[in-house]
């Protein structure tokens, strides 16, 4: 506002025009980003679909053959990075596929071959144990020679009889043909009676066992003869591996689970021994004197026993420190319930 002398020289102008123009300028811009924002996320969207769908696809495949469905296979489209890979997959499933069904087969053929040959063997066997009974009772009226021949056969046809026994019971196990016959039984007692019988071999080891029972004194629904059988198989092996050393049976229970373990002190195992040490016929040192016998069938035999309670049986072991085997059978309709005993034992866990 320029002065000159007694007047006032006022410049005025409407802006109205420009404001308006400014506003819609500044309301395009605005629009202009909002849009070229929407656009961009569209496209990264839309790119980052194309490119993680094919991973994806692949993943959720590979999980559905992880579960069984060996049949799962990928759609392959183009000839880019994600078609190579799903290219790769469908090859190595072909492959796992048919690697699965070819020891499917054989295990099949292996389990018809136990059970056809375990049955055609009764008959004979039951013959000659009987002419072998009769050379055994007569044997003090043999020379020397002959005596100790008639022993021989009598122990060998008796492990003979014992691997036939096994391989029936595995053929029915197998055949899913075997039942079980549960009762109440006192757990703790169960294992005393196979300490009591196991005493004698123990004293030919130089071993001694020993019972801790926190729990299981009372009652509890399982197969005597076929838990029975377990244990014995355990202490036959903490026997004939625990270098004479002491040897622990340890019985406890909930509402939910019964268990028994039995732990020695001995050689022990690898972690790779472990991983075998329930397949059939399978020993983890042949070059061992074994005075319990064993066939290499007792714990195949007894993983399935568990499994017919719904069980399960877990196994410890390091070398040179011995191993712990312990049996875990639920109860109450208990589904997949908590060991009461640890792994191994510990002996802060009774004041017995």
């Amino acid at each position: 506002m320029p002065t000159a002398g007694q007047y006032d020289l006022l410049l005025v102008y409407d802006l109205a025009d420009v404001e308006g123009n400014l506003a819609f300028v500044q309301s395009a811009l605005s629009a202009g980003q909002l849009f070229f924002v929407v656009i961009t996320g569209l496209i990264v969207w839309f790119v980052t679909t194309r490119s993680i769908q094919p991973i994806m696809t692949t993943a959720a495949t590979a999980e559905r053959f992880a579960d069984g469905n060996l049949d799962e296979r990928i759609n392959v489209e183009g000839t880019d990075v994600a078609a190579k890979l799903a290219a790769s997959f469908n090859r190595m499933a072909e492959s796992i596929s048919a690697q699965i069904n070819r020891l499917g087969t054989l295990s099949t053929l292996q389990q018809q071959f136990v059970s056809d040959v375990s049955h055609e063997l009764r008959t004979p066997l039951t013959t000659i144990k009987l002419a072998g009974s009769m050379l055994f009772k007569q044997r003090k009226t043999f020379d020397k020679d002959s005596a100790r021949a008639a022993e021989l056969l009598h122990r060998q046809i008796e492990t003979f009889e014992e691997l036939l026994s096994e391989l029936l019971e595995l053929s029915r196990y197998d055949a899913g043909a075997a039942a079980l016959e549960l009762e109440k039984v006192v757990p703790a007692t169960l294992a005393l009676s196979c300490i009591e019988q196991m005493e004698t071999l123990a004293d030919v080891h130089g071993s001694t066992i020993t019972l801790f029972a926190p729990g299981g004194h009372k009652q509890a629904e399982l197969d005597s003869r076929r838990v029975r059988r377990i244990l014995h198989n355990f202490l036959s092996n903490a026997l004939d591996h625990g270098e004479g050393g002491p040897i622990e049976v340890w019985v406890d229970s909930t509402s939910a689970a019964v268990s028994f373990a039995v732990r020695d002190h001995g050689v022990g195992m690898t972690s790779a021994e472990v991983e075998r040490v329930f397949d059939r016929f399978w020993k983890a040192d042949p070059s061992r004197q074994r005075q319990s016998g064993g066939t290499g069938l007792g714990l195949a035999i007894a993983l399935g026993y568990a499994k017919l309670h719904g069980g399960v049986i877990d196994v410890w072991s390091e070398p040179n420190r011995g191993a712990c085997f312990r049996l875990t059978i639920p109860q109450g309709g208990a589904v997949d319930p908590v060991s009461p005993l640890a792994l191994p034992p510990r002996a802060e866990e009774t004041d017995a």
